[in-house]
């Protein structure tokens, strides 16, 4: 059954719907993505407040939904294979007390100087500790405090640094790989919703402590993790208490502990070891247990294939209420950007390159680093092209946008490659990244 689009007025639209465009730019809307299934009266409230028409996804050929005694139309329903059915869960508004208001305080390419040390240094630091912990000695965690902590005022300077050389840096083992990218998804998260740094190191130290149970499992289950037994997964999801466990004497903070010990637990209480749901799941290990759940769909093992970051965003957003609460996956998505940074994408004209930053007030035009000429042709010096100044003053016929998101690993878009000329002088990328 194929699927086009209808104009369909906003005050007559239904729950189930799918909304594919608006009468309106998105960015100047509330809504975090483009693109979303109305679930709620509250979803028809805020489309209604916004827009007076809408697209919706309509099936081609007539495939009868009842949508009530005498009401029956040919509105497709896209499938959500992740919901499936699943309960959902509504809390009252996330309330942050004293939430600051982070401003970008550096350049990114000033910030990528500084971070290509850190994170050479945070995998230096998780490596010692995890062998430690392997030869069952309680391990040394200053260093993890102490690259925790100037990750976080990383992130408080400028978000896309360490985003940018996480996404685009080589790892000498999965499991600190993900610790350390789940590590700096949280802290952007986290420095959206407005939390103070102290609450960000907590995050932080939390989410690079959150695997060292899987140091006790066997290294062939970790190796296939996604594709265990019924009886072998049994086994994988004691890693969260074997970590608790093996950190129980080294003095971290209750805050910490919260998010190693609830970073798989679950909004609506299907997640593990407790089978916790809603309030009783600390906010940072919710913050965490996002950030590890989205790292896991666009850089999972090596024989598994990464989803686009861009997809993953609207995976996380067709699970809001369900597995993760809607104001966190809402903070998520604003924070990391509809496109996040190292997504690569095609741009309307056939320009392709790889998003390098993004703006809140501008999800859907990021800046970009084009690699690649309309004819797909690599370019001799990359160039950042940012969307939403380009297309400040264009018409609609001449905006600039994002036509799609390329598989990671597409041919000739390989940023170490190229020199960089754009607003801040030429710069070499390659340079930057610690390969």
């Amino acid at each position: 059954m194929g699927v086009r689009q209808k104009k369909i007025a906003a005050h007559d639209l239904e729950i189930g719907m799918f909304v594919s465009d608006l009468d309106r730019p998105w960015h100047q809307t509330p809504f975090p993505i483009q693109g979303f299934y109305l679930r709620s009266e509250n979803d028809l409230k805020a489309v209604v407040s916004h827009c007076k028409w809408v697209m919706v996804d309509v099936a081609e050929t007539r495939e009868e939904i009842t949508l009530g005694p005498d009401k029956v139309r040919p509105f497709a329903r896209r499938s959500n294979a992740r919901s499936g059915g699943r309960e959902q869960l509504q809390l009252a508004p996330l309330s942050i007390r004293e939430p600051v208001a982070y401003k970008n305080e550096v350049p990114l390419r000033k910030e990528l100087k500084v971070s290509r040390k850190l994170l050479s240094d945070a995998e230096l630091a998780l490596s010692r500790m995890f062998e430690t912990i392997q030869d069952d000695q309680m391990p040394d965690l200053r260093p993890a405090a102490e690259v925790t902590r100037r990750m976080v005022e990383s992130v408080v300077r400028q978000p896309n640094a360490l985003l940018w050389l996480s996404r685009t840096r080589q790892y000498d083992d999965f499991v600190y790989r993900h610790a350390l990218n789940t590590a700096v998804w949280a802290l952007v998260c986290g420095r959206q919703l407005g939390l103070n740094e102290g609450l960000l190191n907590h995050l932080g130290v939390g989410c690079l402590l959150s695997q060292v149970g899987k140091t006790a499992l066997p290294k062939e289950m970790l190796a296939r993790e996604h594709r265990l037994s019924t009886e072998e997964y049994a086994t994988y999801r004691t890693y969260v208490e074997r970590g608790c466990q093996m950190l129980g004497g080294a003095g971290l903070s209750r805050a910490v502990m919260s998010v190693v010990q609830g970073h798989r637990e679950r909004h609506n209480g299907s997640g593990f070891p407790q089978g916790i749901r809603g309030d009783r799941i600390p906010l940072l290990a919710k913050v965490a247990g996002i950030a590890e759940f989205f790292e896991s769909l666009i850089a999972p093992r090596d024989d598994q294939d990464p989803m686009t970051p861009a997809k993953a965003v609207s995976l996380l957003y067709d699970m809001r209420n369900i597995d993760f609460q809607e104001d966190l996956v809402e903070a998520f998505i604003q924070g990391v950007g509809v496109y996040p940074t190292g997504t690569l994408v095609e741009l309307s004209d056939g320009q392709r390159g790889i998003v390098v930053s993004h703006s809140p007030g501008r999800r859907l035009w990021p800046s970009v680093m084009v690699m690649q000429d309309a004819e797909h042709r690599p370019l001799k010096s990359a160039k950042i092209v940012d969307l939403a100044r380009h297309n400040e003053s264009r018409g609609a016929s001449e905006l600039l946008t994002v036509r799609e998101c390329l598989p990671h690993g597409t041919e000739g878009l390989d940023p170490a490659g190229y020199d960089v000329t754009g607003a801040e002088s030429r710069w070499s990328l390659g340079k930057l990244i610690n390969r």
